[in-house]
């Protein structure tokens, strides 16, 4: 597919983006949560001294350097107890954006978001992600760059961008291995490669788990798992409130568990992957053995993860919600007959063809707020 030199890991930006370190720090990181938490009515300096821990004079230094930089405003007076009425201050959504990137194995679908995580623009363009480097990188800066333009008008640079693809990658290094079906990706240093060119900071992370990100900042709590079934298959793990990516970044893999001995070949070399069962059956037209399928795969994890709910997503779940919602639900509710556990719920996780771009978004606004590391 023709390499691209590997390149420096930095990638630089406008005023917030090369401000994003800054901005992670734990305690600015704790304000910023709440006021966005609080939304329009804010919140006041002495609450968040009390929800934060923090003593009212760091709360005062970290609040008064976000109004500087135009990320907290006044919201109004709120009565007090006792004394003078309470300033509240609430976060400005339009004071930074991040873009968030989903390279399916066809299609580019790229967002910008805001401080809250609203869309405020949206592109899309085909891919073909075996087409090379050159043309994928040109791509995405084909659907970035508008997207920056419109970035607060111009007048600041996104706070970075979030690229979400198959996997397997390395998520810390932004370097990617054998891309299932593209198997030519292995080794090519994308998160290096879209820094230098974009000249933003940018991170790098599975669909799957991007989306996952996406569902627990939106409020999903517990340990769950997001089942995506679109042109491949894979799950993206939270543990405990947390993304579970596993010591070498490569958990997830669901796809490509066997559940057949001698079954029909996978992308990924194997033979009776449950991915390869379920394409197959969508291809025959049989939504409720893909189904079935994707329910048997689903109970194994169950099992093994003991999660609180199971999520399904992507666009062929979405084009048979019903029969694929039913049937996964059907084969868990028969497992926690057999052992005597309460049935694991299975729903729609919702985002349409715009949920892993948003969550890709997420993996940069997450750790601003200390909702994840990105």
């Amino acid at each position: 597919m023709g390499r691209v030199k590997k390149t420096n890991q930095s990638g630089g930006g406008g005023q917030l983006g090369a401000n994003l370190l800054a901005l992670r720090s734990h305690n600015t990181a704790l304000v910023l949560d709440l006021l966005r938490t609080a939304g329009t009515e804010g919140i006041s300096r002495l609450e968040l001294a009390e929800r934060t821990g923090l003593t009212p004079q760091a709360v005062s230094k970290i609040t008064a350097r976000l109004r500087q930089d135009g990320l907290a405003a006044e919201a109004g007076r709120r009565a007090s107890t006792g004394g003078k009425p309470r300033t509240v201050l609430r976060l400005v959504p339009e004071a930074g954006h991040a873009v968030g990137v989903h390279l399916d194995r066809d299609e580019t679908r790229a967002v910008l978001v805001d401080l809250d995580g609203t869309v405020v623009a949206r592109r899309g363009a085909p891919l073909d992600l075996g087409a090379g480097a050159d043309a994928v990188l040109a791509g995405v800066a084909g659907v970035v760059e508008p997207l920056r333009a419109e970035a607060a008008g111009g007048r600041r640079a996104p706070l970075g961008v979030g690229v979400a693809l198959p996997g397997p990658l390395d998520h810390r290094r932004g370097v990617l291995h054998r891309v299932t079906g593209f198997p030519e990706w292995d080794g090519f240093p994308l998160r290096a490669a879209l820094a230098e060119r974009l000249g933003v900071p940018v991170v790098v992370d599975k669909d799957t788990n991007a989306a996952a990100l996406r569902l627990a900042v939106g409020g999903v709590g517990g340990s769950f798992a997001y089942l995506h079934l679109g042109t491949g298959l894979g799950a993206g793990l939270v543990i405990g409130g947390s993304v579970h990516r596993g010591p070498r970044t490569g958990a997830g893999e669901f796809g490509h568990q066997v559940l057949q001995l001698d079954g029909p070949p996978c992308g990924c070399g194997n033979r009776g992957c449950v991915e390869a069962l379920c394409l197959g059956a969508v291809a025959r037209g049989e939504a409720e053995e893909a189904a079935r399928v994707l329910g048997a795969a689903a109970a194994n994890l169950v099992g093994l993860l003991d999660i609180d709910l199971v999520l399904l997503g992507g666009r062929t779940v979405e084009a048979e919600a019903g029969a694929f919602v039913e049937g996964v639900q059907a084969v868990l509710t028969a497992r926690a007959e057999r052992t005597g556990e309460a049935t694991v719920p299975v729903r729609l996780a919702g985002g349409g063809v715009l949920g892993v771009a948003e969550g890709a978004a997420q993996l940069v606004l997450a750790p601003v707020f200390g909702r994840g590391d990105g």
